[in-house]
């Protein structure tokens, strides 16, 4: 289990929120992809923020209250999120996920671009099978 990497758990291809994505937009992919919350990437793939599905709501709600216009992603976004590297422990990043809230971590490549998703999910498998084994 040492050995085992992000990479090796990781969800390669993730979907992401471009950059300037409206509010709407945004929404819609959360609601199509499986997942409660997706990074938001620049034009060239870096992890610029996270917008959750609890971000959207708390939008909505103030949005439809006041009458807002147009609201784009970086709005709403948590900016510098926790993120983790391809080549990293994945009992390290287990460690990290015990104390740390998030549930999804975007994985980063050694260019530092979006390059996978991990889960707490991913990794409660991970640990899980690797005890029956």
């Amino acid at each position: 289990m040492a050995a085992l990497l992000v990479k090796d758990l990781m969800v390669r291809h993730p979907l992401a929120i471009q950059q300037g994505t409206e509010l709407t937009s945004v929404v819609a992919t959360l609601l199509q992809s499986r997942y409660s919350g997706l990074p938001v990437v620049d034009g060239e793939r870096h992890v610029i923020g996270f917008v959750s599905e609890q971000d959207c709501l708390r939008r909505l709600l103030v949005a439809s209250y006041h009458q807002e216009g147009s609201v784009r992603v970086e709005d709403l976004m948590h900016g510098e999120p926790l993120t983790v590297r391809e080549n990293q422990s994945v009992v390290d990043i287990a460690e990290m996920m015990v104390k740390q809230k998030p549930k999804i971590y975007p994985v980063l490549d050694e260019g530092g671009r979006l390059s996978g998703l991990l889960t707490r999910r991913i990794v409660l498998r991970a640990l899980n099978d690797s005890r029956r084994a």
